[in-house]
C-alpha cells in the first residue's frame, strides 16, 4: 500500500521535472534561434511543442493569472516588429550592429514559446469558471 501512495508523487515529480526541462529548453532555443536562425520553421515548431508541454505539465491554478498577463505582454512586444522594418527594439540598431533586430527575434520566439502554454491555461481557467458546481 505504501508503494501505491508513492506512485502518484513520483509521477508528479517526474512531470514537474519534464516540465522544468521543457521550460529551459524553450527559453534557450528561443535565445539561440533569435540570435542566429530568424524565421526557422523547425525552431518554431519545436517551440510550439515545448510550449504545449510547459502548459500541460507546469502551470498550476495559482499560476494561471500571472502567466496570462506575462503572455499578453510578451505576445504584444513579440509581434510589435512584424508590421515594420525596425520592430520594437529597432532603435538599438542605431547604437551598433543588429542588436535590436536580434532582440526582436528573441522576444518573438519567446512569444511563440509561451503562446501554447497561455492558450492551455486560458482554456483551463474558462473551464474552471464555466464548470457546473
Amino acid at each position: 500500500m505504501a508503494e501505491e501512495a508513492k506512485q502518484p508523487d513520483a509521477m508528479k515529480k517526474l512531470a514537474g521535472t519534464i516540465g522544468l526541462l521543457a521550460f529551459f529548453v524553450g527559453i534557450i532555443l528561443a535565445i539561440v534561434g533569435g540570435i542566429g536562425y530568424h524565421g526557422n520553421s523547425g525552431i518554431t515548431l519545436t517551440l510550439v511543442i515545448v510550449g504545449i508541454l510547459v502548459g500541460v505539465l507546469n502551470i498550476t491554478g495559482k499560476e494561471v493569472l500571472p502567466l496570462l498577463i506575462a503572455a499578453i505582454a510578451l505576445i504584444v512586444v513579440g509581434t510589435a516588429g512584424l508590421g515594420g522594418d525596425k520592430g520594437a527594439f529597432g532603435a538599438l540598431n542605431d547604437l551598433g550592429g543588429e542588436a535590436g533586430t536580434k532582440l526582436n527575434d528573441i522576444v518573438a520566439y519567446i512569444a511563440i514559446f509561451i503562446t501554447p502554454a497561455a492558450i492551455i491555461s486560458a482554456v483551463r481557467a474558462i473551464w474552471a469558471v464555466a464548470r457546473p458546481g
